[in-house]
């Protein structure tokens, strides 16, 4: 690909760096000693560290989008709701 768009990297380096973290966490948690809790972990962890990526905050995002569900945000908004799109309230 990076051949026919310059604007594309030779190699993803910079970004195996940025998401080693998520995929360290999710190795990890499959040491939680049971499976259940293991993968609830490892999901709490990936969406945690997806935030740091995206540049949101990991408190305020489950929070605002759990109060945008409540509430009952229409299922034609919950794109809205992805760590990327996300605004938070004020």
């Amino acid at each position: 690909m990076f051949l026919k768009d310059r604007c594309v990297e030779m190699d993803n380096n910079p970004v195996e760096n940025l998401i080693r973290p998520l995929a360290l966490n999710r190795k990890n948690g499959l040491l939680c000693g049971h499976d259940g809790g293991g993968a609830s972990w490892a999901g709490m962890a990936s969406l945690v560290e997806t935030c740091k990526l995206t540049g949101v905050d990991p408190y305020a995002y489950p929070r605002d989008t759990l109060e945008a569900i409540a509430v009952g945000l229409p299922q034609s908004q919950l794109d809205d709701l992805l760590p990327w799109a996300f605004s938070p309230s004020p």
